[in-house]
């Protein structure tokens, strides 16, 4: 995994998961206790609100990205920025300060008067963005986005989501944001929580990852809250996301999302690795995420099926079924051990395949468990 430094600041699976606070200097945008347009009373709520409750950057939106209003042009998002300059000048706290626009034009005006990164909305649908980045050495969120400087995060299917980051690449500074919420009007909640579930396919791009997840419908909609009962089911899903490989989560909620991400980081699972020889185990739980690495390295995603082990615990089977896995688990690549309480089952999908053709016809019964651990998962 990619390990990012932005101003100083480590992101990455070797640095605790950084939070993003959000200020916004755009007076379409939704969320009213965010949005200033005076720079004295926006740098007051930087220090006090965001910086001062945990907020390692300091997103700073010059327009809304909702896709009710009309976009901005370079030009007018350039009249905003002196309103921008004038509120970081003023904080005192530290912080990393990300500008968050789509034109590369934009980018490099703030990058060259005192903006630390970049958060790409549109995920360099402007071919000048990852040049711009690039030049001033500056880390840069990747939003996943269609090619269209109109349409920030409109794509709905993961896959759909996993390409649009691979597209126009990823600078050595790069941050993958998936773009969570109703970008278009295709996009389901339900294509957000497969998108969610699946997070760790993300990990396969081996850059860091942003999840901007505070207060979505879908998450919402589970629980049956409103926006302004939503903090609940935000923090439980800040907790899942950082334990499932987020590195930075872009919030309204500083100081609790902050204490969440750290109970996520807290309980995440240990990835053995050493940088000097050249190891890193992989966080994956399925065959689908063993692919994306694959992918990335080069090599053939088909192998995902050998790489990836999924164990099963299997309950009174008949001893003739024991002696017939027993038989053929061996010869199979499959580890299939017997207890006094039951027996388990332990293999890679291609193996536990293998097994499951060897054993064909011996039992209607046998039939049916391998119907249902050959089942693939996401």
């Amino acid at each position: 995994m990619q390990n990012v430094i932005a101003a100083g600041l480590g992101i990455g699976d070797d640095y605790p998961p950084r939070i993003m606070g959000v200020l916004n200097v755009s007076e379409e945008s939704p969320y009213d206790p965010s949005v200033y347009d005076d720079p004295g009373e926006a740098a007051e709520y930087v220090d006090s609100e965001l910086i001062a409750e945990g907020a390692d950057i300091v997103d700073v939106g010059l327009e809304s990205a909702n896709k009710r209003f009309e976009v901005l042009s370079a030009e007018e998002e350039l009249d905003r920025l002196d309103t921008a300059l004038e509120t970081i000048e003023s904080v005192s706290g530290d912080a990393v300060f990300s500008i968050e626009t789509r034109y590369g034009e934009v980018a490099d005006e703030a990058l060259s008067r005192g903006f630390d990164m970049v958060n790409d909305i549109c995920g360099f649908a402007d071919p000048r963005m990852p040049d711009v980045c690039r030049d001033h050495d500056a880390a840069v969120v990747k939003m996943a986005s269609p090619p269209d400087l109109e349409r920030p995060g409109a794509i709905e299917k993961v896959d759909d989501i996993y390409d649009a980051l691979k597209r126009e690449g990823l600078t050595d500074k790069t941050i993958v944001d998936p773009a969570f919420g109703g970008w278009s009007e295709a996009k389901t909640l339900a294509d957000d929580r497969e998108t969610f579930r699946r997070l760790r396919e993300f990990r396969g791009l081996g850059q860091p990852i942003l999840v901007s997840i505070n207060r979505k419908n879908f998450l919402r909609e589970l629980a049956d809250r409103s926006t302004d009962e939503a903090l609940p089911v935000s923090l439980a899903a800040t907790s899942m996301a950082v334990e499932r490989g987020a590195h930075v989560v872009r919030t309204h909620d500083v100081a609790e999302t902050a204490d969440a991400a750290k109970i996520g980081a807290a309980f995440a699972r240990e990835r053995l690795g050493d940088d000097e020889l050249g190891v890193e185990e992989l966080d994956v739980t399925s065959a689908a995420e063993t692919a994306r690495h694959l992918e990335r390295l080069g090599a053939d995603p088909d192998r995902a099926d050998d790489a990836t082990t999924r164990v099963f615990e299997l309950s009174g089977l008949a001893a003739a079924e024991r002696e017939t896995l027993a038989a053929a688990a061996a010869d199979a690549g499959v580890v299939f051990t017997t207890g006094t309480a039951g027996d388990l089952l332990a293999g890679s999908p291609a193996a536990l395949a293998r097994l499951r053709d060897a054993v064909t016809g011996a039992s209607d019964r046998l039939g049916a468990i391998f119907d249902t651990v050959t089942r693939p998962k996401r």
